[in-house]
């Protein structure tokens, strides 16, 4: 066999060995078979590619420790304040429309912050009043700014809710009760657990 007949069998063959591998590829990122009514699930993992965030249904009861009644219709119900190990404070509940049409949740609960601002719709202007010792918290950012709190909303339908979720520095041990305030809602006072 000739040298020319022995590279033409090589190129063939590496052009055989990349065409079934491209091939696989693509059918391996084909997605689960499903038609286009499928909708995309989902993902349990708290993390959507901006930073790491807590889960907002983690330790939520029935019991609602407070309620901040915004514009429009639009209520916060604060459904747990839990203390972790790590000295942090989670703040969670349920973001609902009480109202009759869809609302644009007011872009002023963000704050002003030019670092929270620079990473979309959330809760960043969300501040914990510790009355007792007379200090004010506010929520805890990622090492790339991204505030620790529910992000990405912008909108809910009339009757629509939405887990949200907070985080802070963990007041004193002493301290058991604080008040939330949020731009453009009422303030409210709850207890903390644990």
């Amino acid at each position: 066999m000739s040298i020319r007949c022995t590279t033409k069998a090589r190129r063939g063959m590496v052009a055989l060995a990349v065409a079934a591998g491209l091939a696989l590829g693509v059918a391996g990122c084909g997605g689960g078979g499903g038609g286009e009514d499928e909708k995309p699930q989902a993902s349990a993992s708290a993390s959507k590619g901006d930073g790491s965030q807590p889960s907002a249904q983690e330790d939520q009861g029935d019991e609602v420790l407070a309620e901040l009644k915004g514009s429009d219709g639009l209520m916060l119900q604060i459904t747990g304040a839990q203390r972790d190990s790590g000295g942090f404070l989670t703040v969670s509940g349920t973001l609902k429309n009480d109202g009759a049409q869809r609302i644009t949740v007011p872009a002023l609960i963000r704050g002003n912050e030019t670092e929270i601002l620079r990473h979309g719709m959330s809760f960043g202007g969300a501040t914990l009043v510790d009355s007792t010792d007379k200090k004010r918290y506010y929520v805890l950012r990622d090492t790339d700014g991204r505030p620790l709190t529910t992000t990405g909303f912008s909108s809910l339908k009339a009757g629509e809710s939405l887990a949200v979720f907070m985080q802070f520095p963990a007041p004193p041990e002493a301290t058991s009760e604080v008040s939330l305030q949020l731009p453009t809602f009422a303030t409210a006072t709850f207890q903390i657990s644990g």
